[in-house]
């Protein structure tokens, strides 16, 4: 069944749309605290689309993440007892919350330590941001070095990858178009296994 084919040429005409930059900065101010699917999803089409555009792209997209995060840190400083029910609801405390007891014990142990920690987590998209935000937000992790960290972290991500669309693009555009379902069902095969995974632990 051709699936994500179809799904993709769409998503290339949507990248190519006037208000597709306002759908990308709303996406990664989302992701940053709350939305569980990262920016990359389309940053990258947005960028084969329009490959001189990609550095543009990535700045927009990494400006929003921050916003994003510093909301995060917001609301788990200030209103974390309070969202706790909604929270548990939505699967989100537990993260959290395992998040807080790692930051915490890195801070105790070493504060630049902390700061590494949050350089990783920014930069690799396994562990989401929005639990690292949060529990920076509930330890008070001072302000402006968390910023610094997320923007390290988040930057490395976006301008690599504006990078290899810029010098790899229309590569990289045959490849997906080549084995676009192979590598959107092993995409969807992957998630499932993560999510299963942690709903077992």
């Amino acid at each position: 069944m051709r699936l994500f084919g179809p799904l993709y040429a769409r998503i290339l005409v949507l990248a190519r749309a006037p208000g597709a930059i306002y759908y990308l900065c709303g996406l990664s101010l989302v992701e940053a605290f709350i939305f569980p699917i990262p920016p990359e999803a389309m940053l990258a089409p947005m960028m084969l689309g329009k490959r001189h555009n990609a550095f543009h792209y990535a700045n927009a997209s990494l400006l929003f993440a921050l916003l994003g995060a510093l909301l995060g840190y917001a609301l788990g400083h200030w209103a974390f007892e309070a969202l706790r029910p909604l929270l548990g609801t939505l699967h989100l405390l537990v993260p959290i919350e395992q998040g807080v007891a790692s930051l915490g014990h890195r801070m105790a142990e070493h504060r630049w330590g902390t700061f590494g920690v949050l350089i990783l987590a920014a930069l690799q998209p396994v562990v989401p941001m929005k639990f690292v935000t949060w529990a920076c937000g509930i330890l008070a992790v001072p302000v402006l070095p968390f910023l610094v960290c997320i923007a390290l972290g988040r930057g490395k991500r976006v301008w690599l990858l504006a990078l290899l669309i810029r010098a790899f693009g229309e590569r990289a555009e045959r490849i997906l178009h080549t084995y676009i379902e192979w590598i959107g069902w092993s995409v969807l095969a992957l998630l499932a296994l993560l999510m299963g995974w942690l709903w077992l632990r």
